[in-house]
């Protein structure tokens, strides 16, 4: 633990690469694209990866695990408010995630993220720390950080595709943070918002069949 003018700096958590899923071989990454997988909190890095069949077979997909313990699985950062612009959980957890790229050999040609819940709000805190570094966003049932980063101008000017997929029965995102991710996202981003009648905090069949027709139709 760092120290900083008389305040504790926590360091980044740190993507542990040894628990990585991948679909096929890293080295296949000199020519093929990344899909990045981001887990909600509590799961673990199986738990996404399960959809890796049902996805468009073009990129690599590989699957992380979130850094923090959490009851029977992992978390990105602790739990608190979910748009706490204060929260220096998420942009740890971002930066993590980034190192954890900037390792890779070979690096891939271009690299899309897919998130659920907590890892959806990591996914975009991504975007936001390396506006140019990613080809597209897809989160689901997740939200966006409140507060500025100087990559949100950058954003505005790309405008980034993102695809939004939340159910309109989720009981776990609060009403603020949906307000606020609705606000925010056409700003940003090219988005795509897909609501699911009767659906709550899960992801569904026919949202994964979006899902795949998104991600082919990036490139």
């Amino acid at each position: 633990m760092a120290e900083d003018g008389g305040v504790s700096i926590e360091p980044d958590p740190v993507v542990d690469s040894r628990a990585v899923l991948w679909s096929s071989r890293p080295e296949e990454l000199a020519t093929r694209p990344l899909l990045l997988l981001l887990h909600g909190v509590g799961a673990h890095e199986g738990d996404l990866f399960a959809l890796s069949p049902q996805l468009p077979l073009e990129p690599v997909i590989a699957s992380l695990r979130a850094p923090l313990p959490y009851g029977g699985g992992w978390s990105w950062f602790e739990l608190g408010t979910p748009i706490d612009p204060k929260s220096e959980g998420v942009d740890g957890a971002a930066r993590a995630v980034l190192a954890w790229l900037d390792a890779l050999d070979p690096a891939p040609p271009w690299i899309g993220l897919l998130g659920f819940s907590q890892g959806g709000a990591v996914a975009m805190q991504l975007l936001r720390h390396a506006p140019t570094r990613f080809a597209f966003v897809v989160q689901l049932s997740g939200f966006v950080m409140s507060g500025e980063l100087p990559g949100d101008a950058e954003l505005e000017a790309l405008r980034p595709p993102v695809f939004w997929g939340r159910g309109n029965q989720d009981p776990i995102i609060p009403a603020e943070a949906i307000e606020h991710t609705t606000q925010w996202l056409p700003s940003h981003s090219s988005v795509d918002v897909r609501i699911y009648e009767g659906m709550g905090h899960a992801v569904s069949g026919p949202e994964i069949g979006d899902i795949a027709a998104f991600i082919r139709r990036q490139h």
